[in-house]
């Protein structure tokens, strides 16, 4: 894709599944990567570099987008894979839901907010990661569906008030993919995640993560110059079908 080659993103979540397909992603059209997590540096190739950052703290982002500049010299892209899990549904603590928030929402914007006058400088780009999630009602489930909806909001609201300084924000939406969640809840069974994926997507599977990097790569790159403010469902179809079934799915990937 045109406009990547020896750019440099940030990608916070870059250690899980999707983000390490993000980060490879990137690398494989040319940019440099600053790969953000509170996981272990697993040990990257060329071309990669590695913060530890947990974006519930102010002074860690300062950190990381200072050690960014001084290694690749310049910040083209974020792109917010991190996300918390946590969701206890309607039991859901004062404590859980600013957990939840302040992961989910709150550190990228303090990221935006570090980051913004380099991506100002380089007419940059931010990709978000919403969700399904976003759209249905989901049993036993309101942190992530909650903060997940929030998000497209934000991405509109990032796209409106950042457009005057040439910066695009969009958001991909995936739907279930392979990613560490899912390989955690079936002990690594891909087949029985795609046989409970089935009925809800239309595509009859999970998505595989480089499916969702291909779309946060194409939102970042001269093929999007046009293109703020919208989202794309990378979901296989699940909105599409709707509505959400009424009885929860997770305890399927666990049996």
């Amino acid at each position: 894709m045109r406009g990547l080659a020896g750019k440099v993103a940030i990608v916070p979540g870059g250690c899980t599944k999707i983000g390490r397909a993000v980060v490879d992603g990137f690398v494989a059209a040319g940019a440099k990567v600053m790969v953000a997590d509170i996981a272990p540096d697993p040990g990257f190739g060329e071309g990669i570099a590695y913060q530890a950052c947990d974006l519930r703290d102010d002074s860690q982002i300062a950190a990381l987008v200072a050690a960014t500049k001084e290694r690749f010299g310049r910040i083209d892209f974020l792109v917010n894979v991190a996300c918390s899990y946590l969701d206890n549904g309607a039991t859901s603590t004062r404590a859980e839901w600013l957990e939840s928030l302040d992961v989910n929402i709150v550190g990228s914007v303090m990221l935006m907010q570090a980051a913004e006058d380099e991506l100002a400088k380089n007419n940059g780009a931010i990709v978000n990661f919403g969700s399904i999630s976003s759209r249905a009602a989901q049993t036993g489930r309101w942190l992530y569906p909650v903060s997940k909806a929030a998000i497209l909001q934000l991405t509109r609201n990032q796209a409106m008030d950042l457009a005057p300084k040439g910066i695009r924000v969009n958001a991909v939406s995936p739907g279930w993919t392979w990613s560490n969640i899912m390989d955690q809840l079936t002990n690594g069974n891909r087949a029985k995640t795609d046989a409970v994926a089935a009925p809800f997507h239309l595509l009859g599977r999970v998505a595989n993560p480089e499916e969702v990097a291909s779309a946060v790569l194409f939102l970042c790159s001269d093929e999007a110059s046009f293109i703020t403010g919208t989202d794309i469902r990378v979901d296989g179809g699940y909105t599409a079908m709707g509505p959400e079934r009424a009885e929860p799915a997770i305890p399927l990937l666990m049996t």
